[in-house]
């Protein structure tokens, strides 16, 4: 008879067990992120930038325009923090401020594609073959698990560095 001891439930060895299994992911999760932290610093300083200009720039590649305010609630960065990293990013042709389409009030930050795509884009190419490769590994159902795990961690993470920046 096989156990199918549910996460919640009891067993000796499935305790023992999950237990091992989420000891290695709490050491697999701390060493991504800081291969992840590494990695993203070093293409920054090839280009000059820190790691936080380079997220920034992620964000408004992935969300399209932002205001300074979406810009600092989807990075988690104060609003002096904004307005610096837009200045540093606006003098080096990275990004732009531009007038919001429906509220002349408002001014958006959006990305001045020439620059991203022909200095940063390519410094990435590598990475996204090996990661694109390395799901081949993986069935689709696996991959939706993985998707789900990153969406909670992402989520959990993003609040709790909310309340940090609150404190």
């Amino acid at each position: 008879m096989t156990s199918t001891t549910e996460p919640g439930e009891s067993g000796d060895s499935t305790d023992e067990r999950r237990a091992a299994v989420i000891g290695e992911l709490d050491n697999v999760g701390r060493d991504s992120s800081t291969v992840a932290v590494m990695f993203h610093s070093a293409i920054a300083a090839k280009q000059g930038l820190g790691a936080t200009d380079m997220k920034a720039i992620d964000l408004l590649q992935r969300h399209g325009p932002l205001t300074a305010k979406e810009l600092g609630e989807r990075s988690g960065l104060a609003p002096a923090s904004v307005t610096g990293l837009v200045d540093r990013l606006e003098r080096r042709g990275y990004l732009r401020r531009v007038p919001h389409p429906t509220d002349k009030r408002r001014i958006l930050i959006e990305l001045c594609e020439q620059p991203v795509d022909t200095e940063l884009v390519p410094l990435f190419e590598d990475w996204a073959r090996e990661v694109h490769s390395h799901y081949e590994d993986f069935s689709t159902e696996e991959l939706e698990t993985v998707i789900r795990f990153l969406r909670g961690s992402t989520a959990r993470q993003r609040a709790l560095a909310a309340r940090l920046d609150a404190e």
